[in-house]
């Protein structure tokens, strides 16, 4: 059977033999999924309705209208019997929510369905139905029957028991499984094996979102394409699974993950078992909670328990996250990324502002068009509400398809998270756990923190999240040479249409300074050679005037005198918002022994920096006049030549005198400008942050303090957060209502926001 399209009209031989419709994009999915139904399962037309109510429908519901149900035969259907299949379809372009499960599960239980079924052709879920009660959580099948065994209860029971229940710990379980397989069939070290499972599970990624007809990569599919890429493979041709490795590597090209060179480095045989060992799971559609935080377990017990690295602790990166509020189109970046724990808890972050926006917009809707009138109207008219609502819906949900070049998320995902890592494991690591959490990996680059790359240059972000690395010292002799230009013609091209002149200002950083000490671009080069003092200054070149940054820094930048420089530095050019001293053993948990703070600053806005100048001018002025007597008498006896020169004892003793009375001059002038620009720093100590130094749960005094940092920072009006009017982000902004007077609908009204 295949579909038949005519005319800007479907067949829909599930309404009659000679029925067309109107095609639009969920009608042709569900003639799609009936095709499927029949070509792959076995049903016939006769044992399948389309567009069938169901019983008990609720206020506040809608209409309980199934776009799909089968029977277990033709004569079941005919005698209203219930059926074991019930399925919802929805547009290939839109993303199927959790209350979209929710909805067609109730309709599959009210109709005393078996099974339930969402689908939108790229992403296929099958739901057991419990009888009886709506649970607290779907519990998800493998598959749903073919026609030919729909009538055996013991072969249905065991369907329904072969739940796909996706729980972090079985996940990273199987990681591990996976991991060790390679590192025992193949010798491989660990970091090595690591490198093998990033490849495997990217092509598996890749072969998941590609396929139509939602098959998972598994270990029968895998054989079946092998064979059939074999009977025409040239003589010189790539063994199968480097192939699709291949195939994998011009798919992800643009994000540079693998070198052009790169293959696969483990045998076949381990290829097969590793792929055999995840076809249980589907990557592109489970969960992304889920399978992120189960890849985060196997990152963090693999890279701290085998080759050294640490990461930032959850109970950090939230609290860190939570502190500065990052907004919905507010540009963000960690430039020492790891494996990009930052940057994926602010996509998430932000990800659930715009989610629960989208969510009280369908609850509007629903108050506004689901009341007592409606409850009163005859069903012509409550169809037709039920059809605006539904398109209100569907254009609601295109704002959280990533695949939507125009949504809300999609913007987020592309135009919003930036993160370097100098590792080129790490920002491997770092994209693969970004896909895992949703996406937003395309912003991540593998380069030196400090030096321009891409969309990572100086003025451009809003928010900055970051843990660069303590103790390390960048080499004085250490230069800009060729190898730092970013020579790839195509994609300059593509960044300058990007970006503008600032993408060429930005090119500059590297290219006008090749053969020069990498710590002349920074002020504070000469005042210290700490990575972490430079990447505080790097910090504060990328955030835009007004913007805010968290960065974790050993203690000792904040409290040794011979750092005192660097903080005169960072309080002429941004505002402390918090410092948070926390204790040792949140980072010995992670691997490492430094003490450390999180300090919350405050990039100076255009008028801000204009004051503190004007203030420190006027200090400095002032201040200098006040001493000038003395200084000046002593400047005049040391430039006393000839006879009149002064002993070289003498002259050391004025030296000496005019650098204190030089000293006491800075002192009073940096008191001065704290005088006149005057503002609170929250200081906060935390004995206990969420983690021991086993790594085990404790209580987290993070939560309250930064609860109570948000009324503070309301209070105080730290920085200012644009309150947007929500609106129905449907097109043109334009949203169509129904009036309803004395029971009778009017055709929909058009008007706009």
């Amino acid at each position: 059977m295949e579909i038949e399209i005519k005319d800007n009209k479907i067949k829909a031989p599930l309404k009659g033999k000679d029925v067309w419709l109107v095609l639009k994009p969920e009608e042709k999915v569900r003639q799609e999924y009936i095709c499927r139904l029949v070509n792959y399962y076995g049903f016939s037309i006769e044992q399948m309705g389309q567009e069938i109510k169901v019983n008990n429908s609720q206020r506040g519901q809608g209409r309980a209208m199934a776009d799909i149900v089968v029977w277990r035969s033709k004569e079941d259907k005919e005698d209203k019997k219930s059926p074991i299949i019930v399925v919802e379809c929805k547009a290939e372009h839109i993303t199927i929510r959790e209350e979209d499960y929710y909805q067609g599960y109730n309709y599959a239980a009210w109709a005393g369905a078996d099974f339930f079924v969402t689908t939108n052709l790229k992403e296929t879920k099958i739901f057991k139905v419990v009888k009886g009660k709506i649970p607290q959580k779907l519990e998800e099948v493998v598959n749903i029957p073919k026609a030919d065994i729909v009538k055996n209860e013991n072969k249905i029971n065991s369907l329904l028991k072969q739940t796909k229940a996706f729980t972090r710990g079985e996940f990273s379980k199987l990681l591990f499984k996976c991991h060790n397989i390679i590192r025992n069939n193949d010798k491989l070290s660990p970091e090595a094996a690591f490198d093998e499972i990033s490849k495997i599970l990217f092509i598996k990624i890749r072969y998941e979102r590609n396929n139509s007809e939602n098959q998972i990569f598994s270990e029968e599919a895998f054989k079946a394409d092998k064979a059939s890429y074999e009977k025409y493979k040239p003589k010189e041709g790539k063994d199968f699974y480097q192939f699709l490795f291949e195939q994998t590597k011009e798919d992800f090209k643009d994000d540079d993950l693998f070198e052009p060179n790169e293959i696969i480095r483990i045998r076949e045989n381990s290829f097969e078992a590793i792929v055999k060992e995840l076809e249980i799971y589907n990557l592109s559609t489970t969960s992304d909670d889920v399978k992120g935080i189960a890849f985060e377990e196997f990152l963090g017990r693999t890279f701290r328990g085998e080759l050294g690295q640490f990461f930032t602790p959850r109970t950090i990166v939230d609290f860190m996250v939570e502190v500065l509020d990052p907004q919905e189109e507010e540009v963000m970046c960690d430039p020492c990324c790891g494996s990009g724990g930052f940057l994926i808890k602010a996509f998430e972050y932000v990800r659930a502002k715009i989610e629960n926006e989208i969510h009280q917009a369908k609850e509007k809707i629903k108050t506004q068009y689901y009341n007592e009138t409606y409850e009163k109207a005859n069903e012509k008219k409550k169809e037709q509400i039920d059809q605006i609502v539904n398109d209100l819906f569907t254009k609601l949900n295109t704002e959280l398809d990533i695949n939507n070049p125009k949504s809300r998320i999609r913007k987020l995902s592309y135009d919003c998270i930036f993160g370097t890592d100098a590792n080129p494991r790490m920002s491997r690591t770092a994209k693969m756990n970004m896909i895992m959490h949703g996406d937003g990996h395309g912003g991540v680059h593998h380069n030196d923190g400090l030096l321009n790359v891409n969309g990572i240059f100086e003025n451009r972000f809003d928010v900055i999240l970051t843990n660069p690395p303590f103790g390390s010292r960048v080499e004085k002799s250490l230069k800009i040479t060729e190898a730092d230009k970013y020579t790839d013609r195509e994609r300059i091209k593509k960044y300058q249409e990007r970006y503008g002149d600032a993408y060429d200002k930005a090119l500059e950083q590297v290219n006008k300074n090749i053969n020069k000490p990498l710590l002349s671009l920074y002020e504070t080069g000469s005042m210290s050679t700490l990575t972490e003092v430079l990447f505080m200054e790097r910090c504060l070149n990328l955030l835009k005037p007004g913007g805010r940054m968290g960065i974790v820094l050993p203690e000792g930048v904040l409290n040794n005198t011979n750092l005192q420089k660097i903080r005169d530095f960072v309080e002429r050019k941004a505002k402390i918002l918090l410092i948070t001293s926390i204790p040792q053993d949140v980072f010995i948990a992670s691997g490492a022994t430094v003490k450390p703070s999180l300090l919350f600053l405050k990039k100076f806005t255009e008028d801000e920096a204009k004051q503190y100048n004007k203030i420190a001018q006027k200090a400095k002025k002032e201040i200098t006049e006040k001493y000038k007597p003395q200084t000046q008498a002593i400047k005049d006896k040391l430039a006393l030549r000839g006879k009149e020169a002064l002993p070289k004892d003498e002259k050391a003793k004025l030296k000496e005198e005019l650098k204190q009375i030089q000293a006491t001059i800075a002192s009073e002038i940096k008191a001065q400008i704290k005088v006149e620009f005057n503002y609170q720093v929250p200081i906060a100590e935390v004995e206990k942050a969420g983690i021991s130094t086993t790594g085990a749960k404790i209580e987290n005094e993070l939560i309250p303090l930064a609860k109570d940092f948000k009324t503070y920072r309301e209070t105080e009006k730290l920085w200012d957060i644009p309150l947007k009017e929500m609106t129905y982000p449907v097109e043109k902004d334009e949203i169509r209502r129904v009036r309803i007077d004395n029971n009778v609908a009017s055709e929909p009204e058009i008007f706009y926001n």
